[in-house]
């Protein structure tokens, strides 16, 4: 094998990492209890599994219970904790990966209406835009018992059995000292970069002097905040020197921007349509001043780019966190020289906005985070090959073939366009979300090499898949948009399908009607403005597209901001009718229970999909289970065994939209946990 950069080792301190990739510290809150058990020693075990030299779990590990959960966050300040740590490392050191964690008290950055109800604390009263609470300016004693916790915390981390620990210095409490705009105070801590500077070495050298000299610690440091009256870029760099030549870290993983606001956020965890690792070349720069290990993650997605972080000098270790996500065994497919099937990460953003509903999830990877029960790596099937077929190349369609073909069996899918993809094509037409055909391709290159049949231009019906004699159908036909609440006037609106399609051309002055809050509207509405029409987005929702998360819609909002778009909530469309060559739109507002009425060249409507299932009632009679799933057995990780029809030939299931209007991941996850049992 050629001279490969990213697999050669990396001595840190006394611990030598087997390669330079690693995943950073984030949080998918996959706690029980504050406590990082089997779901999450077994998502980080994967990784370890797949190759990967250094894992750091536990992004904002809470030090400290006046720090509560903010999205599932480890407490480890808790004692129990120290047994779920011990099980985590032990995991993943016998499969060959170093494992550290990042601890963190939040300060300002949580909710004061969580856990204990104690008040939040920070350097200064100052509130926080994107959590929106008012924190408690820190008395003598709250620093005192603030630095114990720290300390404590690190105690219990090497007890553990960890490789060591960073502590996070980016947003939360450690550079609230730090930053001028969160550092207000006239004592010893605040005023000169010193004084603020204090607050940081003396929880650093109260870490030290509980782990030793000898145990690794690091910083997770903004190192430039990138915001008016923040720090600086020179002071950044000034106070990362100034840290590195104490001698108290051992390395430095490098942020840049701020996250106080989702705006800020978005820039320092850059998603789809950002360039490429942004924050590169800053990186390189702090290594250079503080001559440590340094580490760094932000959008470097594709092994390429890793290749040249390493190979360039600009970092040591390189953080590809989403990518890992989305496939944890990449370096053992560099390795085995398959990188071409690495599944790749197309910066959708899902796994963040997801952990804000309740726990991380990959949008193309179902088995992220259900290790237990999903499996990243399909196996062949120890029984005689069956006939599959699938209808329909979305992307449950195709997961489907894909999981199928690993199985060994014989799949043919039917897709009636052109070229599989399903709405992935239609998220595609906005240039800034083109990452997302990913999903599409890396599936197709999986289905050409498990030796799938896929027939486009075909709209199958019962006759067409009978003929195939199947053993397995899936139907995956996904649905049309949804214009019934419209009562019969919908034949005067557009799709957002059509929109995207380009079957339909923006006209002057267009409405468009988001009853969806997903992706799908404010991505119809970013095309829209960016064609020069004039675009107003209404929505009965009383706020604008409220399941996409802080990532995702900043983006959105910059488009719209700089097209003067306008939006309108609180409004439900209920009718629309013709005036001249103009469309005349009447919409109720419920709490103020009143009519009201726009005028428009086009009216464009976001509402979700009706399933397209003509093909599976009429396959259904002929079924063995009538379309039957037992959800018993899904849940419980068994095989489908329904069978309700004696004289039935085949098994059939229907997938994603098929079944009801629901996102790329649902349809996935749909056909994963189906099919990996076949």
């Amino acid at each position: 094998m050629r001279f490969d950069p990213l697999l050669q080792p990396h001595q840190l301190k006394h611990l030598t990492l087997r390669n330079r990739m690693m995943s950073t510290a984030h949080e998918p809150a996959y706690t029980e209890g504050g406590l990082p058990k089997e779901r999450y020693r077994l998502y980080h075990a994967e990784k370890a599994k797949g190759g990967i030299g250094l894992t750091m779990i536990g992004g904002s590990t809470i030090v400290a219970p006046d720090a509560p959960q903010s999205f599932g966050n480890i407490e480890i300040w808790r004692d129990e904790c120290v047994k779920w740590l011990a099980e985590l490392a032990d995991d993943c050191h016998e499969h060959g990966a170093a494992v550290m964690i990042q601890l963190t008290h939040m300060g300002r950055r949580s909710y004061s209406t969580r856990g204990e109800w104690f008040p939040l604390i920070s350097a200064s009263h100052k509130r926080e835009a994107a959590h929106r609470s008012w924190p408690k300016a820190m008395e003598d004693w709250d620093i005192r018992r603030t630095i114990t916790a720290y300390a404590d915390a690190a105690e219990k981390v090497k007890a553990a059995g960890l490789d060591g620990f960073e502590i996070t210095a980016y947003g939360h409490l450690f550079d609230q000292f730090l930053s001028p705009l969160t550092n207000e105070r006239t004592d010893e801590y605040g005023g000169s970069l010193e004084n603020r500077m204090r607050f940081g070495f003396e929880v650093l050298e109260a870490v030290r002097e509980r782990v030793g000299p000898d145990y690794i610690v690091g910083l997770r440091m903004v190192c430039d905040e990138d915001a008016d009256g923040g720090i600086s870029r020179e002071e950044g760099l000034t106070i990362a020197h100034t840290f590195a030549a104490s001698g108290l870290i051992d390395f430095m993983n490098v942020i840049r921007g701020h996250i106080d606001t989702e705006a800020g956020l978005s820039k320092v965890i850059p998603g789809m349509g950002a360039r490429s690792a942004p924050h590169l070349d800053f990186a390189g720069e702090v290594r250079a001043k503080t001559r440590l290990t340094t580490m760094h993650a932000a959008r470097i997605q594709d092994v390429a780019t890793a290749r040249h972080a390493v190979e360039s000098g600009k970092l040591d270790l390189v953080g590809m966190t989403r990518a890992h996500m989305a496939d944890p065994h990449i370096i053992k497919k560099i390795i085995e020289g398959n990188e071409e099937q690495i599944r790749p990460c197309v910066g959708m953003g899902y796994c963040i906005d997801s952990i804000y509903n309740g726990e991380a999830s990959c949008v193309h990877n179902a088995a992220t985070g259900r290790e237990k029960t999903m499996p990243h790596v399909v196996t062949r099937g120890d029984g005689a090959p069956k006939k599959v077929v699938i209808i329909g190349g979305g992307p449950g369609g195709l997961e489907a073939a894909r999981v199928a073909g690993a199985r060994g069996h014989s799949v043919t899918l039917f897709e009636a366009q052109d070229e599989p993809g399903g709405q992935i094509r239609l998220g595609a037409a906005l240039k800034r979300r083109r990452e997302i055909s990913g999903i599409t391709d890396w599936r197709m290159s999986e289905c050409e090499r498990y030796g799938v049949d896929i027939r486009c231009n075909v709209y199958a019906e019962a006759d067409d898949v009978l003929a195939e004699a199947p053993d397995y159908v899936v139907v995956a036909t996904g649905g049309m948009p949804d214009f019934s609440f419209l009562n019969g006037s919908g034949e005067l609106a557009t799709s957002s399908w059509d929109i995207l399609s380009g079957a339909a051309r923006p006209a002057k002055d267009v409405i468009l009607f988001d009853d969806n809050g997903q992706h799908p509207g404010l991505t119809a509405a970013e095309f829209i403005c960016g064609t020069g029409s004039n675009l107003e987005i209404i929505t009965p929702e009383r706020t604008l597209g409220p399941e996409v998360g802080g990532t995702s819609f900043p983006p959105y909002f910059k488009a719209f901001g700089e097209n003067d778009v306008r939006i309108t909530i609180n409004l439900k469309l209920v009718g629309v009718e013709r005036s001249g060559n103009r469309l005349l739109t009447h919409f109720h507002d419920e709490y103020a229970d009143r009519i009201l009425t726009r005028e428009a060249d086009q009216v464009v409507v976001e509402n979700g999909t009706v399933p397209l299932e003509d093909v599976y009632f009429d396959l259904r009679p002929q079924s063995k289970n009538f379309g039957e799933i037992d959800l018993a057995a899904v849940m419980n990780d068994r095989p489908q065994a329904v069978e309700r029809n004696a004289s039935g030939a085949f098994t059939l299931w229907r997938v994603g939209d098929a079944v009801a209007s629901r996102n790329i991941h649902a349809a996935i996850y749909d056909a994963l946990r189906l099919m990996k049992h076949i």
